[in-house]
């Protein structure tokens, strides 16, 4: 039995970047949003006690072998469950690989909807966050979908409001960036900035202590810590977040003239929210900068990289200036696409349409 699962996208509409945590990971706050573009994972199963994974475009970045998440999300289920069988599993890639998309993290969870369906087995849904989380930071946002709050490292997810449908403009460049190496670029950031605030509070020619700061005349101290920076994080998106239930029910149409997306982009806008890996990245790869200055003169009331990168994105009041922006950008020789976000009931309803 072969069971075909939508492997749908994601982007971050603002992530903040904490302390490093004692398990080398980041505390972190984003909202993540599915969005309508995706991959299709095929799995089917047999005799046997093999996982193959297959890349139908043959993309050599898709590893083939146990690193790869669906793989080790098929090792989690089957030991879940029970189950003793050959898997097979093909990726059909359209999302970018290092992308910012989640693409690696939304094949694994189709992998686990589709490995369930083919073995007419159900895993709990404790079980279902608890392997996801395992396999990677952010695999639950897509057991929930729609617009979803995430904390800790990214895994915590809370089902927030949906955001109404709004049409929106992917870019995806050809450039290839490495979370990981985006979060060591912000700890070394975050390290030269404390430096340079401890000498600027200090005597001005070097590093001094915290607890010297507290003495020093005006009792200055440095900026607050990541955790109290976070708190205030969440006070700004809690803000913003209050927009999505002050007005009508959200049906997950676009509202009627598409005012009710524009209040919204227009609260984005306002509230200031923004993606600090933008901060890393943008040095280090300029001509992504030059994308999110190019969105935005192409008429996208909100632009933004998603996750780490290098994927970009701009939010539009309407489908029709998306399409336009799009090809403007496209004439540009950039890859862009007009899409949409989708909210938790399309989402659920799409995967296995």
């Amino acid at each position: 039995m072969t069971v075909a699962v939508r492997s749908f996208a994601k982007i971050n509409l603002g992530l903040y970047i904490g302390a490093a945590r004692a398990d080398g990971y980041h505390d972190l706050r984003t909202v993540y949003q599915t969005i309508a573009l995706h991959d299709v994972i095929r799995v089917s199963v047999g005799r046997g006690r093999r996982i193959e994974i297959l890349c139908k475009n043959n993309d050599p970045r898709v590893p083939l072998d146990s690193s790869n998440t669906c793989y080790r999300m098929a090792e989690r289920v089957l030991g879940e469950l029970g189950a003793q069988s050959r898997v097979r599993i093909e990726i059909d890639k359209r999302l970018p690989v290092q992308g910012g998309l989640g693409a690696a993290s939304s094949n694994a969870v189709a992998t686990m909807v589709a490995l369930e369906r083919a073995l007419r087995k159900k895993l709990s849904g404790p079980a279902r966050l608890r392997m996801a989380a395992d396999v990677g930071s952010d695999l639950p946002l897509f057991l929930v979908g729609g617009t979803t709050l995430g904390v800790g490292r990214g895994e915590e997810v809370y089902p927030l409001p949906d955001l109404p449908t709004l049409p929106m403009v992917i870019v995806t460049p050809e450039v290839g960036v490495s979370t990981a190496q985006a979060f060591a670029d912000w700890d070394a950031l975050v390290q030269r900035e404390k430096a340079a605030e401890l000498r600027s509070a200090g005597t001005g020619q070097s590093p001094v202590t915290t607890q010297a700061l507290v003495s020093t005349r005006n009792h200055q101290l440095t900026r607050p810590l990541a955790s109290d920076r976070l708190f205030e994080v969440g006070c700004v998106l809690s803000a913003w977040l209050c927009s999505l239930t002050s007005g009508s029910p959200n049906t997950g149409a676009p509202a009627k003239g598409g005012s009710r997306a524009g209040n919204l982009l227009s609260d984005l806008v306002r509230t200031g929210i923004e993606n600090d890996f933008e901060r890393v990245v943008f040095p280090k790869y300029p001509e992504l900068r030059d994308i999110k200055g190019e969105l935005e003169r192409a008429g996208s009331r909100y632009a933004s990289l998603s996750g780490s990168g290098s994927t970009l994105y701009g939010l539009f009041r309407s489908p029709a200036d998306a399409a336009k922006a799009a090809s403007r950008l496209r004439k540009q020789g950039l890859k862009a696409v007009a899409t949409s976000t989708l909210t938790r009931q399309k989402y659920w309803r799409r995967i296995l349409d």
